[in-house]
């Protein structure tokens, strides 16, 4: 398609020639004759001035080099990702069960379901419209799952669980793994204790690769809506996470952990549990949270701490064997003068 079929696409406006042909997408760097690219950040501008790309979706007022059409665009990197869509497609699976699938009786599965090889839907179990189960995935009694689900393979869905509607697991995705609860006995041998709660997920939720979100021992672990989970994050039981946040790769979340609206853990953030991180709240990756966060903080290290004051304690500690040094000299220095002095 065209550059201006594309701009109408997006809602963008163009600069330059609107009948260039735009056969794909791809990264400032790579992109070549006939692609489209975007700039969303500014220290990507000398890339700008050397791509070979065809067209960039850029922000309006933003200088755009002249051998390069310009679709002004309010936000690049969404629309980029708008435009990804344009030239690939999201695969259809069509309608169906296989037949090596199994699915109780007592299962509910809405119109349109595409149900791959080697499923298994328990008994109970109720499922929305147009769901794509891909193969292997397990869906156990009583879950109740919304309308456009897709699971990937090996997916799994435990008892009881309740999904929203449009809710994406990626593959090795496990929705209601038992919480990692054992109580102590008299022997110091170690009793599981029985894991009777759920996990509730919002809409349009997606868990990627190999996560874990455990059920509650008692009560709801919760994901609220829109949020976003990396790969090879645990979520723990009972754990609370709000709408629209982000849990990247590795985070691992203890139990009865509070995490606020449109937060942001960025990887291998681990917080100790019991603790709440308020709304809009950030935590800087491979941070420790021992306790709690304060709204809109941007918090770093371990223990976490505000970031500024993080950045202050990192130069400190970088200078520490010359402090160290200095302090020794002082010592022998003042040893030396009440020597002088007796």
């Amino acid at each position: 398609m065209n550059l201006q079929q594309i701009a109408e696409k997006l809602e963008c406006v163009v600069e330059g020639d609107g009948a260039i042909e735009i056969t794909g997408v791809a990264g400032l760097e790579d992109a070549g004759a006939g692609e489209l690219t975007f700039l969303s950040n500014r220290k990507y501008l000398r890339a700008l001035g050397t791509t070979r790309a065809s067209a960039v979706l850029i922000a309006p007022g933003e200088a755009c080099p002249p051998h390069v059409a310009a679709l002004r665009s309010k936000n690049p990197y969404l629309d980029f990702a708008r435009a990804i869509e344009l030239f690939h497609p999201a695969p259809h699976f069509a309608p169906g069960v296989h037949p090596t699938a199994v699915i109780a009786d007592s299962a509910q599965v809405g119109v349109g379901a595409h149900i791959g090889p080697y499923c298994y839907i328990a008994d109970g179990v109720q499922i929305g419209d147009h769901a794509v189960l891909h193969s292997f995935v397990t869906i156990y009694s009583g879950a109740r799952i919304g309308s456009h689900f897709f699971a990937h393979s090996h997916a799994c869905v435990r008892e009881n669980c309740r999904i929203g509607d449009r809710v994406i697991l990626q593959n090795g995705v496990v929705v209601g793994s038992d919480g990692f609860g054992f109580a102590p006995d008299a022997n110091g041998h170690w009793r599981k204790m029985r894991q009777a709660g759920i996990a509730v997920i919002g809409d349009n939720v997606e868990i990627q690769a190999h996560s874990a979100i455990d059920r509650a021992t008692v009560g709801e672990t919760r994901v609220g809506r829109g949020s976003k989970i990396d790969d090879l994050v645990l979520v723990g039981h009972a754990c609370k996470i709000g709408e629209d946040t982000l849990l990247c790769g590795q985070v691992g979340l203890a139990g009865s952990t509070t995490v606020g609206n449109h937060c942001i853990l960025a990887g291998q953030v681990g917080a100790a549990g019991h603790l709440k991180i308020g709304d809009g709240a950030t935590v800087s990756s491979q941070s420790g949270v021992p306790g709690d966060v304060p709204e809109g903080a941007v918090y770093s290290g371990y223990p976490a701490m505000d970031n500024l004051e993080w950045r202050k304690s990192v130069a400190v500690f970088n200078r520490l064997p010359e402090m160290q040094k200095e302090l020794r000299e002082l010592r022998a220095e003042l040893a030396r003068l009440r020597e002088t002095t007796k």
